[in-house]
């Protein structure tokens, strides 16, 4: 158990950040086994589960790819019987029923998960973050989930994030945060990964994108 949940703690830093129009999305790539081994340099931490919803994910990957297998079916089968699109609300409260089932199962290895769901529907932007525990926290502003990094993004996010953002403001806090993370906690890195999520639709940033973000700094 102990195990498990310093793989939670060490090996990721992700954020989401609430604009006055949209909502930006970010996470590290690299994924580290225990406290010092990178498993993985192109670790895929932010994922689509509808045209309108995103996740990122920290914990134990096996666990996470099975919640999100599970989540996008579950989705899928209500849009198709309902002929509605599902809210980011119903995709958190399902990711977060399917975490804390999980957890309480019999089993000698933890699943540990966590992840952040942001997206927008007919209410508008939201932000929520499940926790390990399967709880819900619904966020107006900024929340970051991972490793040690998230405590530093915390520093970053406390001091410049405002209500008025615009999503290319947002876009470029959410690449200096993961960067700063990247710098100070050694379990965080090999490059960057955002999504930008507006009223046009969702936007994956390429890396060069990342990158002329970066130089600019």
């Amino acid at each position: 158990m102990s195990e498990e949940i310093k793989v939670l703690k060490t090996g990721t830093t992700t954020v989401g950040i609430v604009c006055k129009d949209g909502i930006v999305m970010a996470a590290d790539k690299r994924a580290s086994a225990g406290e010092g081994f990178i498993a993985d340099r192109r670790a895929k931490k932010i994922h689509k589960i509808l045209e309108n919803i995103y996740v990122t994910t920290a914990g134990v990957v096996s666990d996470v790819q099975l919640v999100i297998k599970l989540t996008k079916a579950e989705l899928r089968l209500k849009e198709i019987r309902s002929r509605t699109r599902p809210t980011v609300k119903e995709a958190t409260n399902l990711f977060a029923s399917i975490v804390y089932q999980n957890i309480r199962k019999f089993s000698p290895i933890l699943g540990i998960t966590a992840f952040i769901v942001g997206g927008k529907d007919h209410e508008g932007f939201s932000l929520y973050e499940v926790g390990a525990d399967g709880s819900v926290s619904d966020f107006k502003d900024y929340v970051t989930s991972g490793a040690y990094g998230s405590f530093i993004a915390y520093g970053i996010l406390e001091n410049e994030w405002n209500p008025n953002m615009t999503v290319n403001e947002g876009l470029k806090m959410a690449v200096k945060v993961i960067n700063t993370a990247i710098k100070r906690d050694a379990t965080v890195g090999d490059g960057i990964d955002v999504v930008v999520i507006d009223n046009k639709g969702a936007t994956e940033m390429p890396e060069v994108k990342v990158n002329e973000i970066l130089k600019a700094k």
